[in-house]
């Protein structure tokens, strides 16, 4: 059974500069929740406990979020307001973080090798948090995707189909739908040009990756854009038939960027924040 779930936050978003330059982008809250507790929480809904966090500087804030904040806990206690921590509380009680540091900013798959130490040698999760995927109708996307890993045993990746002037910001996979929305990949391209693109296909942020990925991403040279890409060391493990795409069922907003950002806080604040 997958434990442990891996979130790569060290990069720099400067997709949403200004409000990231001093603070770490995967605090940014939508409506009254930071977007990784977000994901967290639908990692503990998948069953996975024990939560590792790739860093870097100026991330201390990720690290004081997850832990218990006595000064104010004391302030509000016996208010109204104790109501506000009952979430955070429950993935505190209920998992476990561990952090490490990316010192160098040289791409997704360098970011996930830097989590290695904190994951060993098995199989796990890795949830992108300005990614948020949202199910009102059943389980969550990680869900979905750890009851997949736990019948095929071999990585899988998320996937969604985009416009075609979009190919170029996303990894694009093809390959043979083997049951519907579930596809063996053959092929996979990192951020192609639309004329170039093999389907409109894209790997969004959520993977469940085999543990050998971590020699694979040894294995690969810098790519698109100079950096190590976690879409070239999947390719590897796809060229031996171990790696799905899954279309899953649920809503992804890119809260990268403000258009996306301000779409699902809409659509949060609409289906469950009502009460506020």
């Amino acid at each position: 059974m997958i434990k442990k779930c891996l979130f790569p936050a060290a990069g720099y978003g400067t997709r949403f500069l200004p409000a990231t330059k001093a603070m770490p982008k995967e605090m940014l809250a939508v409506v009254n929740k930071p977007l990784i507790q977000y994901g967290v929480e639908e990692a503990l809904a998948a069953g996975l406990t024990e939560i590792s966090i790739v860093t870097g500087r100026g991330k201390r804030a990720l690290e004081d979020h997850f832990d218990i904040s006595y000064e104010l806990e004391h302030q509000i206690k016996g208010t109204d307001k104790e109501k506000y921590l009952v979430g955070i509380r429950k993935l505190i009680d209920e998992c476990s973080f561990s952090y490490t540091r990316q010192t160098e900013m040289k791409g997704l798959g360098h970011a996930i090798l830097s989590g290695r130490p904190l994951i060993g040698n098995e199989a796990f999760a890795v949830v992108l948090a300005d990614d948020l995927c949202v199910n009102t109708e059943g389980d969550g996307v990680l869900q979905q995707m750890v009851e997949l890993h736990n019948y095929y045993k071999c990585s899988i990746v998320a996937i969604q189909e985009v416009p075609k002037d979009q190919t170029h910001k996303y990894g694009i996979i093809a390959g043979e739908e083997i049951e519907p929305g579930l596809f063996r990949v053959s092929n996979m391209v990192e951020k192609p040009k639309p004329e170039d693109a093999p389907t409109y296909m894209a790997i969004i942020g959520r993977y469940i990756l085999t543990p050998d990925i971590f020699e694979k991403i040894e294995q690969t040279g810098p790519g698109k854009g100079g950096e190590i890409q976690i879409t070239d060391a999947l390719m590897k493990q796809a060229t031996e038939g171990n790696v799905l795409a899954y279309k899953f069922k649920g809503q992804r907003f890119d809260c990268g960027g403000a258009a996306g950002y301000v779409e699902a806080t809409n659509f949060c604040f609409e289906h469950f924040y009502k009460e506020l």
